[in-house]
């Protein structure tokens, strides 16, 4: 249902990041350098063009640059984001590759995606436009836009990301396994979405286009 607004692999890309650590982007974001690096490192687990066919993995087709570049650096720092996976990917790179990479996925045409759960897909509208006054949960669009197109750096596009992605980012915002969001806004109101609510708006966010 569409909604419109209104470890082999691991080991490759490992391998292929710390090859791209000898060889610094020169100036901004280069887009060719961030095409190599892509296919080179990111593509077994997010696509070429950055829209991955694993529900696990994010979607970076058009993600703000801003927002990716930012990740990357936190997996890198390894303190508020942590991953056994996206931490060592993310350590060879220089903040010039992040940029690079970055903008290249923010250049990719995303490809559109749709909700499945039919029973549940009111729920996460309402809570995607219009948040939970009883429980102090905003809107989601207040900040990521009614399309979800995200608003550079902060926060994120949404618009057509995989609902088991987005649960799981959920999830750890809410158990604070996940703590980079700025003034803990997110951890602020994953901690007052049930697992149904999560689901639902997760769903939702799949189909928003």
């Amino acid at each position: 249902m569409r909604v419109r607004a209104a470890a082999l692999a691991v080991g490759i890309t490992i391998a292929g990041a710390s090859a791209w650590a000898a060889e610094p982007t020169k100036g901004g974001a280069d887009l060719a350098r961030g095409e190599k690096i892509a296919a080179e490192v990111c593509a077994a687990c997010h696509g070429p063009d950055g829209n991955s066919p694993l529900p696990e993995n994010p979607k970076l087709a058009a993600q703000v640059a801003a927002y990716t570049a930012k990740q990357l650096a936190d997996f890198k720092a390894d303190k508020t984001r942590k991953s056994p996976i996206m931490s060592p990917m993310a350590t060879p790179l220089s903040e010039a590759d992040m940029k690079a990479v970055a903008a290249h996925y923010a250049a990719q045409k995303p490809r559109v995606g749709e909700a499945h759960d039919k029973a549940t897909v009111s729920m996460g509208e309402k809570l995607y436009r219009g948040g939970n006054a009883a429980t102090g949960v905003p809107a989601c669009s207040g900040c990521h836009g009614p399309a979800g197109a995200g608003v550079p750096a902060q926060y994120p596009r949404l618009s057509g990301q995989h609902a088991q992605y987005t649960t799981a980012q959920l999830r750890a915002f809410r158990s604070d396994e996940r703590s980079n969001d700025p003034n803990q806004i997110m951890r602020q109101i994953a901690a007052r979405m049930s697992d149904r609510e999560i689901a639902a708006v997760a769903d939702y966010i799949a189909g928003l286009h």
